[in-house]
């Protein structure tokens, strides 16, 4: 969370391993809204794509510009500079549901 109802969105270290190389990120639209699980943007690696879907309901108020130049951020800095998009809740409450950091550790590793 950046403020009481602006989340930063982004994919987890896992993931970005997983993907291997990441060479291309399609960005949501600024001011298009999703559901929560709906496919907002793609990720593109040397080995496949994939959907990245929105862990909350919300309005997409600004994207990562560095991706333009720069996909590879999300394989060097997946929990700083490679966020993808900020999102303003519709339903602060909803971040409540998503798992933390520990949960998304001992489910990954199960």
């Amino acid at each position: 969370m950046e403020t009481d109802n602006i989340a930063k969105m982004g994919i987890t270290e896992y993931a970005q391993l997983e993907l291997g190389d990441i060479v291309y990120v399609e960005m949501p639209e600024i001011e298009n809204s999703y559901d929560s699980g709906q496919a907002c943007a793609v990720v593109e690696s040397v080995n496949t794509a994939t959907d990245i879907h929105a862990p909350v309901m919300g309005k997409v108020v600004e994207i990562n510009e560095e991706f333009v130049d720069s996909p590879e951020l999300l394989n060097k800095a997946p929990y700083a500079g490679g966020w993808i998009c900020k999102i303003e809740l519709q339903d602060k409450t909803a971040i409540d549901s998503l798992m933390n950091a520990s949960h998304y550790d001992y489910y990954i590793s199960t």
